[in-house]
């Protein structure tokens, strides 16, 4: 849509799942060798793709083994020298579990504290992811069913976040819902 600043108009926002990169490795190294080959590709763009990793904190003691780097030391070097744009996304425990143990990792990076959205907020949210999960489960979600799963998540559900526990809400009434309609005996 062109809603971002000016400096950020032809970069690539490329999500990195290290969950993915350390599967199936099997061999000494096939998880660094992996790793790398990504961060080749992202250096060789010259600034214009910014990797985002969501739970950074996991990159501390990823794919380590004896004689292999783990992830995080493999990605200090290039954010000091500037070569790799990189935005983390982590819980405030987490970054303190596992960031704040590593000071050279830590200061790499800036912290940005993000607030959970607001109920109304959270109802946006939902009205962008509706038609993914109405493809994905082949039923029909109503606008007042967003907002009820907005505001009952947000009463109810303690020890999570929005809009994750809405999403959350709103992905399980639809399985379910699924499940009974293709269920019914014909």
């Amino acid at each position: 849509e062109g809603d971002v600043p000016q400096a950020l108009m032809d970069r690539k926002l490329i999500s990195l799942d290290m969950g993915a990169l350390i599967a199936g490795a099997k061999y000494r190294g096939e998880f660094e060798d992996r790793l790398k080959a990504v961060l080749k590709e992202v250096t060789e763009a010259e600034g214009q793709i910014i990797l985002f990793i969501d739970e950074i904190h996991t990159v501390v003691g990823a794919g380590a083994t004896n004689g292999a780097m783990d992830a995080g030391n493999l990605l200090k070097p290039m954010l000091g020298r500037g070569e790799l744009r990189c935005i983390g996304a982590t819980t405030l425990d987490e970054y303190r579990k596992y960031i704040e143990k590593d000071p050279a990792l830590e200061r790499r990076f800036q912290q940005v504290y993000v607030d959970q959205p607001s109920v109304e907020d959270t109802i946006s949210i939902l009205r962008g992811l509706r038609e993914r999960y109405e493809l994905h489960h082949g039923v029909r979600i109503s606008d007042s069913a967003l907002v009820e799963a907005a505001v009952l998540s947000d009463r109810y559900i303690s020890g999570r976040f929005l809009p994750d526990k809405a999403i959350d809400l709103v992905d399980e009434a639809a399985a379910k819902l699924k499940m009974e309609i293709t269920s019914k005996p014909t």
